[in-house]
């Protein structure tokens, strides 16, 4: 492909970029997206390398991308669907030699959030990440898989399907694979919860198991367990954490503990191995950790003991417990 053509290429990719964030881009935006993909091999590398460089210059500060600007991208005609403010595709233009360089492998990605904040990622093909709190995640992709390696913490997904390249996530030991599908993986340790609000997904274990789950089903994963276990769950209510709401069923009081700290400034902290034993199940309002820690002693056996940097939470029959 001539350097002249290649541009144009990239042009075209860095407009479909936009209209696929745009607010009114619907599910025809995305067929016709998927079309021009169709049309010719060297769509889906421009575009991905259009996503990547995007993501990449979001993150320089507004003085270096003002002064990029006018240095690399004076102003142009617009094509008469972009937004008047296409701030982002000059972005685009200031990369059209950096993109033009050959693609010598995936593009890999890193994502991170602070304790108590999330985070809303657009992926180089389209797909969509909500980070939670206190998470780390990357992404690899290239021209046959679109991988996530989700290292601790909650993200969402809402994934553009494209069965030509599958979209992984892998949580620990555990691999999820989309199937045309919006879903929320939680990982705490080696311990993995898969949630699907639409579509299906196909989760293996690493061990030779494997299962299906749809829309209203969670698998969950404990190694120290035998098998994932399946139960329902309300599609609207998967990944609640994003409105502030974390919703636990019958889980291990340290997964609730682990998932209420990445919330939470001061840490709590299991003071008595006893308590591994208990499983809780309710709503924990992100802010309104304390009240809930106020009437936990009213549902478990636990008491709550407060001291410099957190609070240790104890059996309600320990010597050292508060009376």
């Amino acid at each position: 492909m001539s350097s002249a053509a290649h541009e144009q290429t990239l042009r075209v990719a860095a407009d479909w970029w936009m209209r696929l964030r745009a607010a009114d881009a619907d599910e025809r935006t995305t067929e016709a997206w998927l079309a021009w993909i169709d049309q010719d091999a060297s769509h889906l590398p421009a575009f991905e390398q259009v996503g990547a460089l995007a993501e990449r210059l979001g993150r320089v500060g507004a003085v270096t991308r003002a002064r990029l600007v006018a240095e690399f991208a004076p102003a142009r005609p617009r094509r008469r669907w972009m937004p008047l403010a296409a701030a982002a595709a000059a972005l685009i233009a200031l990369g059209l030699a950096y993109l033009a360089w050959p693609d010598r492998g995936p593009t890999v990605l890193q994502y991170a959030s602070r304790i108590g904040g999330h985070q809303e990622v657009g992926l180089a093909d389209g797909s969509q990440v909500a980070v939670g709190a206190a998470t780390e995640l990357s992404t690899s992709f290239n021209g046959r898989r679109r991988r996530v390696e989700l290292e601790r913490g909650e993200a969402y997904f809402r994934v553009v399907h494209d069965p030509r390249r599958p979209f992984v996530v892998r949580a620990g030991p555990v691999t999820v694979e989309d199937i045309g599908t919006a879903f929320d993986v939680r990982r705490t340790g080696d311990q993995v919860t898969i949630a699907v609000a639409e579509g299906r997904v196909r989760v293996a274990d690493g061990r030779g198991g494997s299962l299906e789950a749809a829309a209203g089903q969670a698998i969950r994963f404990d190694p120290a367990h035998p098998a994932m276990q399946v139960t329902a769950v309300d599609p609207a209510q998967v990944a609640a954490w994003r409105a502030g709401r974390l919703d636990f069923d019958n889980e291990p009081l340290p997964i609730v503990v682990a998932n209420i700290n990445r919330y939470r400034p001061q840490p709590l902290r299991i003071g008595d191995a006893r308590l591994a034993a208990l499983t809780f199940t309710g709503t924990v309002r992100t802010d309104a950790i304390d009240e809930w820690l106020r009437t936990l002693p009213q549902v478990l056996p636990v008491a709550v003991r407060r001291q410099a940097g957190g609070v240790v939470l104890e059996h309600a029959g320990s010597p050292s417990a508060p009376r």
